[in-house]
């Protein structure tokens, strides 16, 4: 099965430069994740519509959250965390959205599972600058969430080409990154890298997926 690559926005770009941006990264990726905790519905609603207006795939997309907006744009589907509506309650209510959640321990893991998540953000693994003062989890806990349950586990937090394989070696479904790409003085050429990486496939600057 191919591992998966999340990219998750930041919330600190205008909408223009965002959607640029992803409109760049997108072939590359299996899920854009809009993560905007300050935005309202309508705002959120107001970034995905300029994304797929500019070609986007809506499947591409998934909502933090709000799975009322995912549903009207038709994303792939919607990122819960603690603060979120509890899984099963989403799942009943919007079975077409593929459902995430987002974890930090084993037995939430296993409890992300039995109410239904289709697969969990797990981290932060390694040390981040968006989680300063707390230790990160590393790859023998990935490992061990890796083990506990039947569903994907994608590895969040402190992720760079470097470490990538060795986070894949766990057993993780794939990777999740925000700052890497963000932050990058090329996104495009840092998605690349990373894509090379995860699917040991080497692109060019003409290959389009």
């Amino acid at each position: 099965m191919e591992k998966e690559i999340h990219v998750i926005s930041n919330g600190i770009q205008k909408t223009d430069c965002f959607v640029k941006i992803a409109s760049e990264i997108h072939p590359y990726v299996t899920a854009i994740h809009i993560r905007e905790k300050t935005a309202t519905a309508k705002e959120v609603y107001t970034i995905i519509k300029a994304m797929i207006d500019i070609g986007i795939p809506s499947g591409k997309i998934v909502v933090n959250d709000r799975a009322d907006v995912a549903r009207a744009v038709h994303a792939q589907g919607v990122q819960l965390t603690y603060q979120s509506l509890d899984v099963q309650l989403v799942k009943t209510s919007f079975p077409e959205l593929r459902i995430g959640k987002s974890v930090h321990s084993i037995q939430e893991a296993v409890e992300a599972e039995e109410q239904g998540a289709d697969y969990l953000l797990y981290g932060h693994i390694f040390s981040t600058s968006s989680k300063p003062g707390l230790a990160p989890r590393g790859l023998g806990s990935l490992q061990q969430v890796v083990k506990e349950v039947a569903i994907p586990v994608i590895a969040i937090g402190g992720i760079t080409p470097k470490n990538t394989k060795d986070v894949l070696s766990t057993g993780a479904a794939g990777i999740a990154v925000m700052s890497l790409i963000w932050e990058a003085h090329s996104p495009l050429e840092a998605i690349k890298e990373l894509y090379t990486i995860v699917n040991e496939k080497r692109v060019s600057n003409d290959d389009q997926l």
